[in-house]
Formats: C-alpha cells, sequence, structure tokens
C-alpha cells in the first residue's frame, strides 16, 4: 500500500487525486454543446410556446435525461443559453473616428439581425417575455444591458477625442444605434437599401451631438 494515497490492481493513483462519487453523471462538454446548439434551431423552428424538451433532445442526439441532468426545464435551458450570449458579448470597435465605431456597430448589428436563425428567435422570445419575468430580466441582459457596455465605451471614446460633448447619453447613443435596424428587419422585414448604414451612421453621430 502507498502512503498518503490509493492503490488499484494497476499501480498506484495520484495522491490527492480527485474521483468523481460513485454514480455521479459526467457531463460531456461535447453533449453540453450540441444542447445549447439544438436550442437555437428548435427555437427557430417551433417558438418557445412550442418548444420541448423531447425535441431538443432529438435535435441533439442525445437522451431526455441528458438534458435534465444540465437543467430542469426549458425556461432555465434557454435562460442559460440566452446568459451564455450576453457573456460573449460584442468588443466595442475602435476605429479612431466616432462614425467609423458607428458604422462598424451597424454593420455588425445588421449581420446579426440578418441572420434567419435570429430574425426568427428574438421577436418570438421577447413576445414570449412579455409573460415571463425571469426570461424579460435574461433577455434584457442579453439584448440591451451587455451591449450598453458597448455604447458606452464607444461614446467615451469618442469624448476622450473631443467629437462629442462630455455630457452625452450613451442610452440614448445605444437606441438610435439599434432601434432603426430592429425596426426595419425584425418588424417591417425590409431589405436595407444601398447606401442606408452610412447614412444612418451619419444621422446617429449628427443626433449625438458629433463635432
Amino acid at each position: 500500500m502507498a502512503k498518503n494515497g490509493t492503490e488499484s490492481a494497476s499501480g498506484p493513483t495520484v495522491t490527492g487525486a480527485r474521483r468523481a462519487p460513485a454514480g455521479a453523471a459526467v457531463l460531456r462538454e461535447d453533449k453540453t454543446a450540441a444542447i445549447r446548439a439544438a436550442v437555437f434551431e428548435e427555437l427557430a423552428a417551433v417558438g418557445f410556446a412550442r418548444m420541448s424538451i423531447e425535441g431538443i433532445a432529438r435535435r441533439a442526439g442525445v437522451g431526455k435525461t441528458a438534458v435534465y441532468r444540465r437543467w430542469r426545464s426549458k425556461l432555465h435551458l434557454v435562460l442559460d443559453v440566452v446568459s451564455a450570449v450576453a457573456v460573449a458579448g460584442l468588443p466595442a470597435p475602435d476605429t479612431g473616428a466616432l462614425r467609423g465605431d458607428v458604422r462598424m456597430l451597424l454593420e455588425v448589428a445588421a449581420r446579426a439581425l440578418r441572420h434567419p436563425m435570429a430574425s426568427q428567435v428574438i421577436p418570438d422570445l421577447l413576445a414570449e417575455a412579455a409573460r415571463s419575468p425571469e426570461l424579460a430580466a435574461a433577455l434584457k441582459t442579453a439584448l440591451h444591458d451587455s451591449q450598453e457596455g458597448v455604447a458606452a465605451a464607444v461614446v467615451a471614446r469618442a469624448v476622450e477625442r473631443g467629437e462629442l460633448p462630455a455630457d452625452v447619453d450613451s442610452r440614448l447613443a445605444l437606441d438610435l444605434l439599434t432601434g432603426p435596424l430592429y425596426w426595419r428587419l425584425l418588424v417591417t422585414r425590409d431589405e436595407l437599401p444601398a447606401g442606408y448604414l452610412d447614412a444612418l451612421a451619419g444621422s446617429v453621430t449628427a443626433a449625438l451631438g458629433a463635432e
């Protein structure tokens, strides 16, 4: 018997090594990733109301128990996925000029909102959020709070460069950046005409009081 350790038939184990409790389930990361991806696909296909753990498991290629080991309900699963999106965040651009930063943010946002999955999932979750305070709070974090930090960073750098007045409202900047795109791409479902993002970038910077 080895001192300060354990020993098996194949020889001594590493001293102090942790072992999973007998009968404990090992949560494989590849299965967790597959389930998270399946949530977005299922939301886009059937919506939150009709989404089921069975459908998610089938799409992910796992058993229902694999889902329930990780999340106790579809709401908690969606909350986790939405929170993960918020953590990923969007890096604040730094082109050296406010208009360049705004134009880049608009381009990234437009590309995301044009994605077929996002165009189905976001409006559906916002509608469901009216009935679920938990989901509403998670969406606020993912779709607003995480992006507010980006807008604040862009505004702060513009203030430092003397492009914007010190009292500019970064929350107004976020509204101006996201509102028109959300309206056109997710509400009226219109295509963006040529030059639209350039014109919008000019309008946003002017509205913020850029010099």
